[in-house]
């Protein structure tokens, strides 16, 4: 009886977190009008406990959405632009000498990276040297000066936001960066109708300011929540499979993989499949995950991590393109086994 009692509780409770996330969606969406994909998106990724980038031309509000964001789940936030002269210690902090008392002493001086949501705004702009000042924040939630460790405040979510590769002054990001990110989403121009409506809402009055729906407590119960979403060995499977069909050297791949792949995607990409899956599941209220989960997340856990040849690009292929081809595969030798 109790353990019925228990699993009735939970299940209230995430009733009444989901009608907070629908009120979510919708104090966004006012704000970023004809986003709602993008939107849900980010959402799943912030509730999975994993890092975003955002990838698309300027003025289509990807740093709204996350002002937004923040706004609306009353997180400290933080901004950090991202240029050619920005140096690591202008992100993590650096060492400082006082002497309040006569005597020297250092005294370590938080960096703008110590907050609950980081907008690492046009990232690529920055030097590689820089970029990587983010690696162990992003992966261990800390910072590292000196001989001293200094942990993060929970809940810590990073998300950047670069231009495409190809605009002037860009650097692409380390393959070890890219991998960091849950999620790489592709911000594309809203249609006619969205852009009206846009057009309509921000050059009239003032709009209201967004108000909080949920606190960060609450975010971090719904990440654990969401780690309590069953996922079936079988299921479980399919995305090792998956992870398999990417790598050109794997015994899953085809002759297409070999010849347009150049490295597959890791493991921490079928831990961002999951957990995003189980997310999926938890907002529809439902307590396991199913491969319709699966799909709906696996391209925007894996084009940044699967790195193309030169041929796909000359061909003008994409990981979308290929994600059919290794699902269906996937799917084959995981019911084979």
């Amino acid at each position: 009886m109790t353990e019925l009692t228990d699993a009735d509780a939970i299940q209230a409770r995430v009733r009444a977190l989901r009608a907070r996330v629908d009120v979510l969606r919708e104090e966004i969406g006012r704000r970023l009008i004809g986003q709602a994909g993008l939107i849900e998106d980010v959402l799943t990724a912030v509730f999975a406990g994993g890092h975003v980038l955002l990838e698309g031309l300027p003025g289509l509000g990807k740093t709204l959405l996350v002002r937004s964001l923040a706004d609306c789940l009353g997180l400290q936030f933080s901004r950090i632009q991202f240029t050619p002269d920005l140096m690591p210690a202008d992100i993590t902090g650096t060492r400082i000498i006082e002497e309040p008392d006569g005597q020297r002493r250092f005294r370590f001086q938080k960096g703008p990276v110590f907050a609950n949501l980081v907008l690492a705004d046009e990232i690529n702009r920055a030097t590689p040297k820089t970029q990587s000042a983010l690696l162990e924040a992003m992966q261990e939630h800390s910072v590292t000066v000196g001989t001293e460790t200094h942990r993060l405040i929970a809940p810590f979510h990073v998300i950047a936001t670069q231009n495409p590769i190809e605009l002037e002054g860009t650097y692409p990001l380390p393959e070890a960066q890219l991998d960091r990110f849950l999620f790489k989403l592709i911000v594309r121009t809203p249609g006619v109708n969205d852009v009206t409506r846009l057009l309509d809402a921000t050059t009239g009055e003032e709009p209201e300011p967004l108000r909080p729906v949920l606190s960060g407590s609450e975010v971090m119960e719904i990440q654990a929540l969401a780690r309590r979403v069953l996922c079936g060995d079988h299921l479980l499977r399919y995305v090792a499979e998956l992870l398999n069909a990417t790598n050109p050297e794997g015994g899953g791949s085809d002759d297409r993989t070999r010849r347009l792949v150049r490295y597959g995607a890791s493991p921490r990409a079928g831990q961002a499949i999951v957990l995003a899956a189980k997310v999926r599941a938890l907002l529809d209220e439902r307590a396991s995950v199913s491969r319709e989960d699966l799909h709906a997340v696996s391209l925007p856990a894996l084009r940044h991590r699967v790195v193309l040849s030169f041929e796909a690009d000359a061909e003008g292929v994409t990981v979308a393109d290929l994600l059919g081809g290794w699902q269906e595969g996937a799917k084959a030798r995981a019911l084979a086994d």
